[in-house]
């Protein structure tokens, strides 16, 4: 690694992790501190803490890129890295979202050399939940409903899910730019108006149900109940995700009785 004493010009790929300034690894600090370039995305998730934060503990003026930045921009960044050392920090972990692997990808096609420091993300801090972590099937995405008024995919991959005994993780949306971020209320009303469409009976007012907000951090919120229950709790700030519980071990329901 460059920051050992190597001369090559180097992309970094960098998890932050879920909290704040201070979840980020000691190795991805060390690389952060001695790049010429910062990146930072601000789609896939929400930090804890503020860029000025950020920018204080790593020494460094952060570039912050849009999914338009990201998606469209990554020749930019690449190009870059041919002649600088460019980080790029990811939310979570750096593949966590799928959407970063393009990035990675054209890294490689161009010769460019890419390093990805790891880091916590969603899909393992939901195990505090009490959920077994390798009985999760697909994992789907809720967007807001007014920009798919046709939606169905989080509807029908729960009820693929469901039928193999499988927990699902439902990833809620959120527009930065915008200030607007699903709640779990919000995504379970979603749900709910997928079912009046179609009327398949896979949504149901009892069903369990178990909303998690700021997971990672001190003030973390999991609850568990009915699907109306959980409905009317208050979830506080953002990002939540929603969890909807598949065929439970019976240690598993026992750690799912302490979030009620």
């Amino acid at each position: 690694m460059f920051y050992r004493g190597a001369s090559t010009m180097t992309l970094y790929i960098i998890g932050m992790g879920l909290t704040d300034e201070k979840d980020i690894t000691l190795k991805g600090l060390e690389i952060i501190k001695q790049c010429d370039i910062i990146y930072m995305e601000n789609y896939t998730s929400l930090m804890q803490c503020s860029l000025a934060d950020l920018e204080k503990l790593y020494g460094k003026k952060i570039i912050l890129a849009d999914r338009t930045t990201s998606e469209q921009g990554d020749e930019k960044i690449i190009e870059e890295a041919k002649h600088k050392n460019v980080a790029f920090l990811v939310i979570g972990d750096p593949f966590s979202a799928t959407t970063h692997m393009e990035l990675f990808k054209l890294a490689k096609e161009k010769k460019v050399e890419v390093q990805v420091i790891h880091n916590a993300s969603i899909l393992t801090a939901m195990g505090m939940t009490g959920l077994q972590l390798y009985k999760f099937g697909k994992t789907t995405s809720i967007p807001f409903i007014e920009y798919h008024p046709h939606l169905e995919t989080p509807y029908n991959v729960f009820r693929e899910n469901n039928l193999l005994g499988s927990h699902t993780l439902f990833l809620l949306d959120l527009k930065p730019e915008q200030k607007k971020f699903m709640t779990v209320n919000e995504a379970l009303d979603i749900l709910e108006s997928i079912e009046k469409r179609k009327k398949e009976n896979v949504i149901k007012d009892t069903m369990l149900v178990v909303g998690c907000a700021r997971l990672g951090a001190d003030d973390f919120i999991i609850k568990s109940g009915t699907l109306k229950e959980i409905k009317r709790f208050d979830f506080g700030k953002p990002p939540h995700c929603l969890i909807i519980p598949g065929k439970l071990h019976f240690i598993e329901e026992e750690m799912i009785k302490m979030w009620k």
